[in-house]
């Protein structure tokens, strides 16, 4: 049936054009968008899923930042501790300077006095936007470094940070830091024995007289200490022969000072005539004897023991970087110093390799972090992001459907005028 009133074939052909209208304008606005699914309507779960996943990106982000301003807070602690390191180091100089003889202490300690200024100067200048790691300032033993956020199977996000213990880094902190507190160092001292010197004649007459005995510092291997007609001439005694204490005390100090041993000083008791040895280092005397075709005299006439002597500890030399004086001080107050400002230097050397080892996983988790934005911004694509090389054929298949259905539609509308035929 032919109607005028209803033109069927119009209103299909109408129906599908606008169904490709319809689908041509949400092909173009992907086009022109990128995107897939841009609004919730688009695919509900998915365009939740992207917009809580570029959230966490943008956190990621800002942990990067987070990350930037602890490597650089990181890196001024590291070239303080650094530069703390190589001070000391000339100052440990200075004060193995100030052991020879003849040297003005005073004017060494003036030297001192400047490298422990620039100490301080360091403290205070190793800092980074405000936070200061080598001086104690706020009172503060701890600090964080934002370094990473997490969503867990619950949906709660978690901010994770890399602890510093900083407490162990300060060079300044109210007599805690390295160079301002008290470092005890160790003496040790060990009787040796009574000498005979005064009463008994010690003459090295033949060439082959000799004492000797072995000297271990620290449980190191042993080294062996002989006393000769030689060690006399060296120690500038006028002949062969030992008349006093004070002439004992100069050949021990010869005798050590031939065998290499450092550290270790003589002292012979004016009294009781008591010879002993004292150091900063644990040591021992073992295997003392005499020897020599016609020797007049044994290991005890020089206050030594035949059987082995273990030195104990005595007490204990404190004091700081900061406070080390020279001025007036003997040459065992000095080696004392060098002890004291070596043991500062272990510690800043053990400050520095931690601090050094955070460097390194600052830049491994900047790292894992740029790859992980990379990641979840790959991810995020994958689920809304539009192929714009299907989206473009289907484009052009859509407008060539389109202008079929404008055909379509006309021909539909000028079946009704045909009719007019009819009537002519």
């Amino acid at each position: 049936m032919t109607s005028i009133m209803t033109n069927a074939s119009a209103m299909t052909a109408l129906q599908s054009l606008q169904s490709i209208n319809n689908s041509l304008d949400e092909t173009q606005a992907r086009i022109s968008t990128g995107y897939r699914v841009a609004e919730a309507q688009d695919n509900a779960a998915y365009w939740s899923i992207a917009t809580t996943m570029r959230s966490d990106n943008q956190a990621l982000s800002a942990v990067v930042d987070s990350l930037g301003i602890g490597a650089a807070t990181v890196d001024a602690a590291y070239t303080g501790l650094n530069s703390a390191k190589d001070v000391l180091s000339e100052i440990k100089a200075k004060l193995t300077t100030a052991t020879s003889d003849g040297v003005d202490k005073s004017k060494v300690q003036e030297e001192i006095s400047a490298l422990q200024e620039q100490l301080k100067t360091i403290s205070d200048s190793a800092s980074f936007s405000g936070q200061n790691w080598l001086s104690n300032t706020d009172g503060t033993t701890g600090k964080q470094i934002v370094s990473s956020i997490s969503r867990d199977s619950s949906n709660q996000l978690s901010v994770g940070a890399i602890d510093v213990d900083i407490d162990s880094y300060r060079l300044y902190s109210n007599d805690a830091g390295i160079l301002d507190k008290t470092i005890d160092i160790d003496q040790y001292e060990g009787a040796v024995g009574t000498a005979a010197v005064q009463s008994t004649t010690v003459d090295f007459a033949n060439a082959d007289d000799k004492i000797s005995f072995s000297v271990s510092q620290n449980g190191a291997a042993a080294r062996t200490v002989e006393i000769t007609s030689q060690t006399l001439t060296d120690a500038g005694l006028s002949d062969t022969t030992i008349r006093s204490d004070a002439d004992l005390k100069a050949v021990y100090e010869q005798a050590f000072s031939d065998a290499g041993i450092d550290g270790i000083s003589v002292e012979v008791d004016t009294t009781t005539h008591e010879v002993t040895f004292t150091s900063l280092e644990a040591f021992s005397v073992t295997n003392a004897a005499a020897s020599g075709a016609s020797i007049g005299f044994g290991v005890a006439d020089l206050g030594l023991q035949s059987t082995d002597v273990t030195a104990s500890a005595t007490g204990t030399f404190s004091t700081s970087v900061e406070d080390i004086d020279i001025t007036s001080a003997t040459s065992d107050q000095v080696q004392a110093y060098i002890k004291v400002v070596d043991e500062a230097l272990s510690q800043v050397t053990t400050a520095a390799s931690s601090i050094g080892a955070i460097q390194n996983r600052i830049d491994l988790q900047q790292d894992f972090v740029g790859k992980l934005m990379d990641t979840v911004s790959e991810g995020v694509g994958t689920l809304v992001d539009a192929d714009m090389t299907e989206e473009s054929t289907r484009l052009k298949a859509l407008q060539t459907q389109q202008q079929l259905g404008v055909q379509a539609l006309s021909i539909a509308n000028s079946s009704s005028q045909s009719l007019l035929s009819l009537f002519r």
